[in-house]
């Protein structure tokens, strides 16, 4: 089975009673049994799981160190048929002297190596300085554990597929945490062992404790923390367990729940792989590090019974245990908010220092009545209102060719009406019907030559007013389009500043929605809201008989959600084809079948490398997120490159 590098961990929060070690090495089984069956690949558990962590001066009682050790000789006997990997806390003896604070990773019924807790807190309701010491004050490379000799170690462990680190709570709240040296070192998923206790406002910086951290590392961050039946003495556990990605939550668990709880999800670890290479800080700073152990326990690659009946419809597809959003350029809920803001603050302060720039207070836009232009004289309307400018040195020229319909005419006129801009409108008809004389072309012939004559006189008219009035040409065009190429060379490709460059199409739409939202007129609102509604089209043909829109784009490129979702895992991660098209299955199993999914990948491969040279002069244009195709900026490629070898990757697919 290919796993398109994903593994499937698991926080665990187990039923648990008070310094009864054998009751909770029971609970523990239960659920590390539970998880291999669900295909997980490693598990962690609280600190000092075993025991409880509330156990305070029980600690230094012999028969609790003891019987912690038989219940997990216990645990083991019962999982030495199984692959799965699994991270419990326990007190664990050195040297017969000192007692150490543990993580004990385990795998096919033996202990793979130990991991004491770096820093013990003396403060607050528990003094683990009190019981514990750090590996520090010892001088030994090993304990016995259920009676086997143990690997100490530094905290990081490998597989065949991913490499992984662990430490125990306090030491992820430290200025610099050991998970910061481990993953330096190259974990790749943290793996956090905790008892935090609960008080006010101390969960929210938790959560932000561990998003931080894994953004920081560029990991996988898996917290499993203390839940009900700890001692509640003097403070209370609510059962934490958290799973990060890179600073992405991608599930928890309920808090203050009286239940077991098991949180499952699936770390891309290529995703990270990327991330990391891309990001040649984090390799640099990795140089830097001289402080850790560099001792790696090798495991097993991890293998469950029940792998083998975990694809979905077919062997060569991982059943994953998370959501994957149909629009990844697009946040949901009050985020969306906050995104359209970020982004139309940023298309209008590009756009302003343009102005400034060139000491210019004009601009000219061309105005369709589509979405695309609709969102550029909104940026120009609010940077003009911005910089106490004239709207009347806002040129909106509208071109009716012979695909103009009056919807859009329509909507065009009486929007730039509204927004009280200078108006223009010239139509192009006559133009280009002497165009197609000049050249000879039957002007009947509606073939690439009709259509991008029509755009390329389009782009003259504005360029050449541009000129007369001292003004710049704003684009229109959004990044969906650039990386498609479904633009005309030296037409509507080209302009003087971009403003939509690298907004990609899906969010266009949002952020005239956003934008008509109580922030124009009630009259500006309908027309915005119809604007939206509008099939996109590029307008280049004759409307049918009763005067629709004939040519819609996405009936000849494919429908702009697929595209923008391939775009993003391609250029932000650099998947595989086959990759993108396993993760377009999941997002849009209920929208689009797995035949037109596999249709429009295709094209979207091919146009994208056959249409580079597009992107190769592509004029100025502000950067508004992580993905943008500027060949001054996040994308430069070759125009010539091949695209054999996605191609092949994309033929290697079998429909299910």
């Amino acid at each position: 089975m290919n796993n398109y590098g994903f593994v499937k961990v698991a926080t665990a929060i187990p039923h648990v009673k008070v310094a009864d070690s054998m009751f909770n090495a029971k609970a523990i089984l239960d659920q590390i049994q539970e998880a291999d069956k669900k295909g997980v690949k490693v598990i962690v558990f609280p600190e000092l799981s075993i025991t409880a962590y509330s156990c305070a001066d029980l600690f230094m009682q012999e028969v609790l160190v003891k019987e912690a050790n038989q219940a997990l000789e216990y645990i083991l006997r019962e999982t030495s048929s199984l692959g799965i990997i699994f991270i419990v806390g326990m007190p664990i003896k050195a040297l017969n002297m000192a007692l150490l604070n543990s993580a004990v990773v385990c795998q096919y019924g033996k202990t793979l190596g130990a991991v004491a807790k770096t820093y013990l807190p003396n403060y607050g309701e528990f003094y683990e300085d009190r019981w514990f010491t750090t590996k520090d004050k010892i001088n030994t490379k090993s304990v016995s554990i259920a009676g086997k000799e143990c690997p100490l170690t530094s905290g990081l462990f490998s597989t065949k597929d991913f490499t992984f680190g662990v430490e125990i709570c306090e030491d992820l709240w430290a200025p610099i945490p050991q998970s910061s040296e481990l993953a330096l070192k190259g974990a790749e998923i943290i793996f956090n062992l905790s008892a935090d206790t609960e008080c006010v406002n101390k969960h929210s910086y938790l959560e932000s404790l561990v998003k931080q951290q894994s953004a920081r590392l560029i990991s996988a961050y898996v917290y499993s923390s203390c839940g009900f039946g700890e001692s509640t003495t003097d403070v209370v556990f609510a059962g934490n367990a958290m799973i990060y990605e890179n600073g992405s939550e991608l599930a928890k668990s309920e808090r203050f729940s009286y239940d077991k709880q098991l949180i499952i999800s699936d770390i891309d670890v290529e995703k990270l792989r990327s991330e990391r290479v891309y990001n040649t800080t984090f390799i640099k700073n990795a140089s830097k590090i001289q402080t850790l152990d560099t001792d790696i326990i090798l495991c097993e690659n991890p293998k469950s019974k029940n792998s083998e009946k975990s694809g979905e419809n077919t062997p060569n597809y991982p059943k994953l245990d998370r959501i994957f959003a149909k629009n990844p350029f697009v946040p949901s809920g009050a985020e969306l908010n906050e995104r359209c803001e970020d982004i139309f603050s940023i298309q209008v302060s590009g756009l302003a220092s343009r102005l400034l720039h060139i000491n210019s207070k004009k601009v000219v836009v061309g105005i369709s009545g589509g979405l695309d232009s609709t969102l550029a004289l909104l940026v120009c309307i609010k940077t003009f209102d911005k910089l106490a400018y004239s709207r009347k040195g806002i040129i909106g020229v509208t071109m009716p060719g012979f695909g103009t319909t009056d919807r859009t005419y329509s909507n065009a006129i009486n929007l730039m009406k509204e927004l009280g801009i200078t108006i223009r409108e010239i139509s192009i008809k006559k133009a280009c019907t002497q165009h197609f004389k000049d050249i000879n072309h039957d002007i009947n012939t509606h073939d690439v030559v009709y259509e991008n004559s029509q755009a390329r006189e389009r782009t003259q008219i504005l360029m050449d007013i541009s000129n007369a009035c001292g003004a710049i040409v704003v684009g229109t065009g959004d990044m969906s389009e650039l990386a498609l190429g479904w633009a005309t060379y030296n037409g509507d490709q080209m302009s003087m500043y971009g403003v939509n460059a690298s907004v990609p199409k899906t969010l266009v739409k949002h952020l005239v929605k956003w934008i008509a939202d109580g922030r124009v007129s009630k009259l500006a609102c309908k027309i915005l809201f119809d604007i939206v509604d509008t099939p996109i089209s590029p307008e280049l043909i004759p409307a049918d008989s009763k005067g629709n829109i004939l040519q819609k784009t996405e009936d000849l490129v494919g429908p702009y959600e697929l595209h923008d979702f391939f775009m993003y895992y391609f250029l932000r991660f650099g998947f595989t084809p086959s990759k993108i098209y396993y993760l377009a299955k999941l997002a849009f199993k209920n929208s689009f079948t797995d035949e037109i999914i596999l249709k429009w990948l295709r094209t979207f491969v091919w146009r994208f490398f056959a249409q580079q040279f597009k992107r190769s002069c592509m004029p100025d244009g502000p950067k508004v997120g992580s993905v943008t195709l500027s060949p001054r900026g996040d994308w430069r490629m070759p125009s010539d490159a091949s695209v054999k070898a996605w191609i092949r990757d994309i033929e290697k697919i079998h429909l299910s």
